[in-house]
């Protein structure tokens, strides 16, 4: 006969590995899952085109890894309501009510338009080195000291919505391979400053993600060598048109950085 702790140390372990078994992607099947993708234009798939003609302005691309990850593994529902440009507050005010008790898996980025992504690029292509290092040192001064406050709020509405759930909370990669290939376009001095920008969110999200009892999807790793100027294919438009796409994943960033990522996450 099992000692009591020995039981529980069994039950444990098999419910670690129902868990493992249900939300990762070499399950054929996720019946029972029910999915729901928040989050901004990293997460809705912005720049990898085949947009949903529903979502508008949002963006929604077929080629998301959350819309990959749900064909390829058939959840019992499916609701994708990541957007384009959307903040924490947005997730708040009008992603959130995707979620309830039934809901068991939830994936989301964000916190890279709250401190200010957009005009930070735009400071950086079109500015000078000092703009940018000036604009650089700004936004992560907000996603040190601001930032972690807002995702703290919007982590807390996921809980209360969807207690059950998984949680993974997918980060930025890197935009750029410094001292890479490129001729054109900003210099290394720039580059670095963009990517030390990136390790400071993921950083600031990483670590409110573990408070909070979810799990972090770090890319950058799976994006090394195909930024923008690697040696390797390129998963990331640079300056583009529509310019709303540009420094986004395509879809190859999406199937083969984010996909894997939050797959096994």
């Amino acid at each position: 006969m099992l000692r009591p702790a020995r039981a529980l140390s069994v039950a444990a372990i098999a419910a670690g590995l129902t868990m493992t078994t249900l939300f990762t992607a070499s399950a054929a099947n996720a019946a029972g899952v029910n999915y729901v993708a928040l989050g901004d234009s990293y997460s809705a798939g912005v720049g990898a085109g085949s947009y949903l003609s529903d979502s508008g302005s949002c963006k929604r691309s077929t080629n998301a890894y959350a819309y990959l990850w749900k064909n390829t593994n058939k959840p019992s529902s499916f609701s994708f309501v990541a957007c384009s440009g959307a903040r924490t507050g947005d997730v708040l005010n009008s992603q959130v009510s995707a979620l309830n008790s039934s809901t068991t898996l939830v994936s989301l980025s964000i916190g890279g338009n709250d401190a200010g992504f957009a005009d930070t690029m735009k400071t950086c292509v079109l500015g000078s080195d000092s703009d940018c290092l000036n604009a650089v040192n700004t936004a992560k001064s907000y996603a040190t000291n601001t930032l972690p406050g807002q995702l703290d709020r919007v982590y807390s509405a996921i809980k209360a919505k969807a207690p059950k759930a998984h949680v993974v909370v997918m980060g930025y990669p890197h935009l750029y391979k410094v001292g890479g290939d490129c001729i054109f376009g900003i210099g290394d001095t720039k580059r670095a400053a963009i990517n030390g920008a990136a390790d400071t969110l993921d950083g600031v999200i990483a670590k409110r993600v573990a408070n909070a009892g979810f799990t972090f999807g770090d890319v950058r790793s799976a994006f090394a060598e195909h930024e923008i100027c690697g040696s390797q294919s390129t998963w990331l438009h640079s300056t583009t048109l529509p310019i709303d796409e540009s420094y986004h994943p395509n879809s190859a960033g999406q199937s083969g950085g984010y996909l894997p990522v939050f797959s096994r996450s």
